[in-house]
């Protein structure tokens, strides 16, 4: 039985993980491909609130294999912290996996990270701070140290000591911090490793067997496409390798591309972006207020206040295509309840001229403007509403609406955040 993928088609906090929590119930293995703890996932359910950074958000199901796969950074400390947290709650975590060739996030990365930013000073791109973008340059770099050599303390040892040379000079001569000392991060690494030693195995072969088997296999993507490094709002984008896309999924996992048969694309029914960068929609007045209280926007990672605005139809329209989307989930309708009138961007103008994409250049992301189109909002509670018929009609407009724009129909739309706060139009697996 294929794979299905499922995606940010904004600039991440869309909702994957609460669709990824809602899909696993018919999956066998629910794999993590992408990102690192940089990332989170909200997810509501019997148990109560969980914010997830690095865990599949399938972890609730304790018959499922979750798996944390190739295409992650992994901060040890922090993986070991969310798994003690999840165990505390009654979560059982027999069942995660760990890929060994998942990247190590190393005391060096956020150093670097925070010292990068500041050098920006005013072109800062608005990072966590939390060394992701460091790791994955290490990784591109050749660099970088895998979570497989932990199981070799001698050839850990010679590696950290190889890798960490190369990186106080650079803390030192052109950061200006002090240099690290290699054994006290060897000892802090191997403690660690005595931790998650039970959960690290070949995770693309787990993968690869379950689809011969015929099982289904879920992809949860992390961030969002127009976070990617080759298609998205460049350079205010994620350093994720490989890409926060569909096309990364495959890599991320181990398996083959003609192993996914579906791309699930996860959309908030209005915009949002944490931190810098272009966003045309940006509501900067009380009405972007309105929506960040109405719908609680503040970052699962960060805490940061989340930039608010309308739905922007280009963005999403560019993101269906890049990924293939078969169909979309509309997240979060339900917050534009108490909206008297309700705004969606048909078309960007740009120097005057109306266009239809995401522009490449970097002032013409910055220079483009919204056309929108108006529509009447429905001022009723959707948050019981179970049957897409029983949406008020101006809610089943603003849907249709766009469907069409973008391309995709909506296969899900959701209405609150608990599991059965869904309305299931297509049932996807």
């Amino acid at each position: 039985m294929p794979a299905v993928v499922v995606i940010g088609g904004q600039w991440g906090d869309e909702g994957k993980g609460r669709i990824v929590d809602l899909l696993a119930r018919k999956a066998s293995i629910v794999a993590r491909y992408s990102a690192g703890h940089n990332a989170g996932h909200t997810i509501v359910n019997h148990m109560g609130k969980f914010a997830l950074h690095v865990v599949p958000a399938g972890i609730f199901y304790p018959e499922k294999t979750c798996v944390i796969g190739n295409g992650l950074v992994i901060d040890p400390a922090v993986l070991i912290e969310e798994i003690t947290s999840l165990e505390t709650r009654g979560v059982s975590t027999e069942k995660l996996r760990v890929s060994d060739r998942a990247q190590l996030v190393m005391p060096w990365h956020p150093m670097i990270d925070i010292a990068d930013e500041q050098l920006r000073g005013v072109n800062a791109v608005g990072t966590t701070g939390k060394g992701i973008t460091p790791a994955f340059a290490d990784k591109v770099g050749r660099l970088g140290i895998r979570i497989a050599e932990l199981a070799d303390p001698d050839g850990f040892s010679e590696r950290l000591r190889f890798v960490l040379e190369h990186k106080n000079r650079l803390l030192t001569r052109y950061y200006d911090l002090d240099p690290l000392d290699p054994e006290p991060i060897e000892d802090e690494y191997r403690e660690h490793w005595s931790r998650l030693a039970r959960y690290v195995t070949d995770t693309g072969e787990l993968c690869r067997e379950a689809l011969r088997q015929g099982e289904r296999v879920l992809l949860e993507g992390a961030q969002g496409t127009l976070l990617d490094l080759d298609n998205g709002t460049y350079d205010f984008v994620t350093s994720s390798v490989p890409t926060s896309m569909a096309a990364g999924a495959a890599m991320g996992t181990g398996i083959s591309p003609r192993d996914i048969d579906r791309v699930v694309g996860v959309y908030k029914a209005y915009q949002t972006r944490v931190g810098a960068g272009p966003m045309p929609t940006e509501l900067t007045d009380a009405t972007g207020d309105r929506l960040r209280e109405c719908g609680q926007e503040y970052g699962t990672t960060t805490g940061r206040p989340r930039r608010c605005g309308w739905f922007d139809g280009v963005a999403a329209r560019y993101t269906v295509q890049l990924n293939g989307c078969q169909s979309i989930s509309l997240t979060r309708l339900d917050v534009l309840d108490t909206f008297e009138s309700l705004k969606v961007c048909v078309a960007y103008e740009l120097d005057g001229r109306r266009i239809m994409t995401v522009p490449a250049g970097r002032r013409a992301l910055f220079s483009t403007r919204p056309i929108y189109e108006e529509m009447p909002g429905w001022q009723t509670d959707t948050s019981r509403c179970r049957n897409f018929d029983d949406l008020p009609t101006a809610a089943q407009d603003y849907v249709r609406r766009i469907e069409k724009l973008i391309g995709a129909p909506a296969a899900l739309v959701s209405v609150g955040p608990e599991r059965d706060q869904a309305i299931i139009v297509d049932p996807i697996i």
